[in-house]
């Protein structure tokens, strides 16, 4: 099994992987500007709020490489859809453990990103399988064999 494939065959897996870079790029910066609003609005800590801004700054710039390299890494894809699962799964925990007292906004707000950011793993985990058919063939193909 090879540990990278062609770009190629797999523009839907890099399109996914720009937009979760790009949907993450937003939402740290929105997080680190806007925390001490959205506490009001959304009940989160400012502190939660800008700890996890500063934690999607750095996920967007390494999701952003990823997708720009001329081959992608299944590793590197499959680490990206595990931090996604996570993030999904730790959100819908946050809201149920009672660690945080959300208002009813900040409940959409968790579970309307958390929705979003599983919708994007989804995303990836269908190109990279796709991707990962055809590798083979791509692979030869660009090896004139």
């Amino acid at each position: 099994m090879n540990a990278s494939f062609t770009t190629s065959g797999s523009l839907f897996l890099r399109r996914a992987l720009l937009l979760d870079a790009a949907a993450s790029g937003a939402m740290g910066v929105l997080l680190l500007l806007a925390a001490s609003p959205l506490e009001v609005w959304l009940g989160l800590p400012t502190a939660l709020l800008r700890g996890a801004g500063l934690v999607l700054l750095p996920f967007a710039a390494w999701v952003a490489w990823i997708a720009a390299r001329d081959s992608l890494s299944r590793r590197m894809v499959g680490a990206v859809i595990v931090v996604n699962v996570l993030w999904a799964l730790d959100s819908e925990l946050l809201l149920f453990t009672g660690w945080v007292e959300p208002t009813t906004l900040g409940y959409a707000f968790v579970l309307a990103q958390a929705v979003v950011v599983a919708g994007l793993a989804e995303a990836q985990y269908v190109g990279l399988r796709r991707s990962s058919s055809r590798s083979g063939d791509l692979l030869s193909a660009s090896k004139g064999v």
